[in-house]
């Protein structure tokens, strides 16, 4: 997701979004249509459904941030989603210096869910039928860089074991006509993104952007996971 200017003035974000509209409807859709409409196994190895409530963290990076957190907003179990940094160092978690793609950062969504609601696995089943291309190599439909790569954050040993896992089983499966190039990791800290990025396919669902690539993520999700899917 491209944005010009920063948050020090409303003027500018909304001059960026104005430049952003204009390049995001003459930009065609991408080969991502395949990765959000693709049809996916169950994780071979995934945690049990806790017996008890409580709230466990996954991060997930899959470009732009505005439509990952709006999908897993969408999801039953998950208690929480919030837009941010993760990869890079403190001192660089801000959105103009992410931007220029050399702080390491990735844009990434913190998502905090049940357990005994959602497992880890399948919120990385949805992470990779409908949330992202997978098979992109630094970037996501319009948007370049580094900052946009695909990359799961591991945030314990097991969730490392589980992302791992399923990786090999989609590539072995090949449910994708490119290779899979989703990096595995663990998590050194998530940064949370400004304030004029969270929620933000929420507060602006006619943005031409928010329209063109993340609504129909929320449609996907809606269609592939009934079960699963939350309405606002």
């Amino acid at each position: 997701m491209m944005m010009y200017g920063t948050c020090d003035s409303a003027k500018k974000v909304r001059r960026g979004l104005t430049l952003l509209a204009a390049l995001c409807l003459s930009f065609p859709l991408s080969l991502m249509a395949e990765g959000q409409t693709a049809r996916l196994p169950d994780p071979l190895k995934d945690e049990a459904l806790a017996k008890t409530s409580s709230q466990q963290t996954a991060v997930f990076a899959g470009g732009c941030f505005w439509g990952v957190q709006a999908v897993f907003q969408h999801t039953k179990g998950v208690v929480s989603a919030t837009s941010g940094y993760a990869g890079g160092a403190e001192g660089v978690a801000k959105y103009d210096l992410v931007s220029n793609g050399n702080t390491g950062h990735a844009e990434s969504v913190k998502i905090i869910y049940d357990p005994a609601k959602i497992s880890y696995g399948k919120l990385l089943k949805i992470y990779f039928a409908v949330a992202h291309n997978p098979t992109e190599l630094n970037r996501q439909g319009p948007d370049t860089g580094t900052q946009y790569r695909s990359e799961v954050f591991a945030t314990n040993p097991l969730q490392q074991q589980i992302a791992e896992g399923y990786i090999s089983q989609l590539s072995a499966a090949r449910v994708y006509p490119e290779k899979i190039v989703t990096r595995v990791s663990a998590l050194p800290a998530f940064y949370a993104a400004e304030s004029y990025h969270q929620d933000f396919a929420r507060k602006h669902p006619d943005h031409p952007y928010i329209v063109r690539f993340d609504l129909p993520k929320i449609d996907h999700l809606k269609q592939q996971f009934p079960e699963l899917f939350r309405a606002e």
